[in-house]
């Protein structure tokens, strides 16, 4: 039995074990992720997150997900992550430095009990996201103009007129696994309602649908920003909610994404 966290960032919900919980049981953590994510035998969550000591930053995490891969980044979860490890006294500071795959990410807490997050700057270049291919391509019966961007990990943003749920749904699992991203991807289908808000559904590698995206968030809004659909702080409505992203552009480089994070239950769990 091990004490887990459950926490949520706009409806994306992540089970968080501290490491001494996670030292008690003989288990690999992606086997973890699988089981305790699954959401009819286990808890039920996007992802699984364990905090960990870092040489280079304040703290550090392991973050799985629901299927057991290894996720670089994630915004909602960076979130949560952040209230945790404040709450818990893991740090004693409200602003603070977080060892990830994506590199060192800067949560902050706010006093209206949102969560800032300094993204990094976005990357374009193909053979950093990883892309290998054209801007366009085929899926089933449909062919997709798309603008690759990496935020820490690999993103496909689509801007449409249709139902970004719908195309989520039904091309979503294909664009995923398509050859053109060798790491898979994550794929946001954004509808631009006007310069300054927008709706997006995701479909996440890893994870499928969720109800929202931190970093498919940022990437979409990178994305506008670069083809003058969008202004330089949008509002960002999902299927869970909403968070408000700023880039500035280049010039300023970093991507800041700002939004909710709340608990929902603390809780043991039989493994």
């Amino acid at each position: 039995m091990i004490n887990v966290t459950k926490m949520q960032g706009c409806g994306n919900d992540f089970v968080i074990i501290d490491k001494n919980e996670y030292d008690k049981i003989n288990l690999p953590m992606d086997e973890l992720a699988k089981k305790i994510c699954n959401r009819n035998f286990g808890v039920g969550a996007d992802g699984m997150i364990i905090p960990k000591q870092s040489n280079i930053a304040d703290i550090g995490w392991h973050f799985y997900n629901s299927d057991g891969s290894i996720a670089q980044m994630c915004g909602n979860g960076m979130r949560c992550f952040a209230k945790y490890a404040f709450d818990k006294k893991l740090v004693n500071k409200k602003q603070f430095s977080v060892e990830t795959l994506a590199g060192i990410i800067s949560p902050e807490i706010l006093d209206n009990g949102f969560v800032k997050v300094d993204m990094g700057t976005p990357v374009l270049q193909d053979e950093k996201i990883p892309f290998k291919g054209e801007r366009k391509i085929k899926v089933l019966d449909k062919e997709f103009y798309i603008h690759p961007v990496s935020m820490g990990n690999p993103h496909c943003v689509i801007f449409t007129d249709d139902d970004p749920l719908k195309l989520a749904q039904k091309y979503g699992a294909e664009i995923e696994k398509h050859p053109y991203f060798p790491e898979k991807t994550n794929t946001e289908f954004v509808k631009i309602i006007n310069k300054n808000e927008i709706e997006m559904c995701v479909y996440e590698r890893g994870c499928g649908i969720t109800l929202a995206c931190g970093t498919g968030a940022c990437a979409s809004i990178v994305a506008g920003v670069l083809n003058n659909l969008t202004e330089k702080k949008v509002k960002v409505n999902l299927l869970g909610g909403a968070v408000f992203v700023e880039w500035q552009g280049f010039e300023a480089s970093h991507v800041f994404l700002t939004g909710p994070c709340e608990y929902t239950f603390i809780a043991n769990y039989m493994l």
